[in-house]
């Protein structure tokens, strides 16, 4: 049986990594965007994998978007929930406007797609919900107050909502990245981002497809006996 799948964030990065990975291992794959319509369509065409745009900060744009998914592809299995961003200053400079979008896209939306998914799931019995923390949500970082209450608190919500949901053949799990190469890593200006890569025990940055393999495997059949878990993708950088 084919399952369906959504990936928040799904065009770009990590998330085109674990789309693209889930489609080519048979799931019907819905990948979600809200920004960047020029990457959606050249990720669809290459992989394949439909686009839907919509906001998942916004709880009754998400309603309308998972609507749209499942007429065209099904009831929910799996959520992948990856859509997030960055807004970075020391908290003393931090305008109320930076701490809000990043709580919004990067928390909220978490909660939106999962309260909309998790009631079919449980009715069904089968449910996968994979969120995407960060090494920066385990060990904080400075520059980074908002982004890093927003991963550390996904760890908080990923623990309570699996104890919630065992039961009902649900599992909730996150993944914590370390520096991945991606466009939001090279963002970072050259010089910093050699002194991180030096502080990786495998010294490499790691590529999408690693996260993207991790994700596949929770996602699947054979991973029903893992719940409530943080699983760590960061190349030594961060031992939790």
């Amino acid at each position: 049986m084919s399952r369906t799948a959504i990936v928040t964030g799904g065009t770009r990065g990590i998330g085109a990594a674990i789309s693209e990975s889930l489609h080519k291992a048979g799931y019907k794959v819905a990948a979600v965007y809200h920004g960047n319509g020029v990457a959606a369509q050249a990720f669809t065409n290459k992989t394949g994998v439909p686009h839907f745009k919509f906001d998942v900060g916004d709880f009754a744009a998400c309603q309308q978007g998972i609507a749209k998914i499942q007429t065209a592809l099904g009831p929910i299995d799996v959520l992948i929930n990856n859509a997030g961003i960055t807004s970075d200053a020391f908290l003393h400079k931090m305008k109320p406007e930076q701490w809000g979008e990043v709580i919004r896209t990067n928390l909220d939306s978490v909660f939106n797609m999962s309260r909309l998914v998790i009631e079919g799931m449980r009715d069904r019995g089968f449910g996968r919900i994979i969120n995407l923390s960060s090494i920066n949500g385990q060990k904080g970082q400075a520059g980074q107050t908002n982004y890093s209450a927003t991963k550390a608190a996904i760890i908080g919500f990923t623990k309570a909502l699996a104890l919630e949901s065992a039961s009902k053949g649900v599992t909730v799990n996150a993944i914590a990245p370390g520096y991945i190469d991606t466009d939001m890593v090279h963002a970072v200006p050259p010089e910093v981002l050699d002194k991180i890569v030096a502080r990786i025990p495998v010294k490499r940055l790691g590529k999408p497809e690693d996260v993207a393999r991790m994700a596949l495997f929770l996602a699947s059949d054979e991973a029903g006996f893992a719940t409530g878990a943080t699983f760590t993708v960061n190349g030594g950088q961060y031992l939790t």
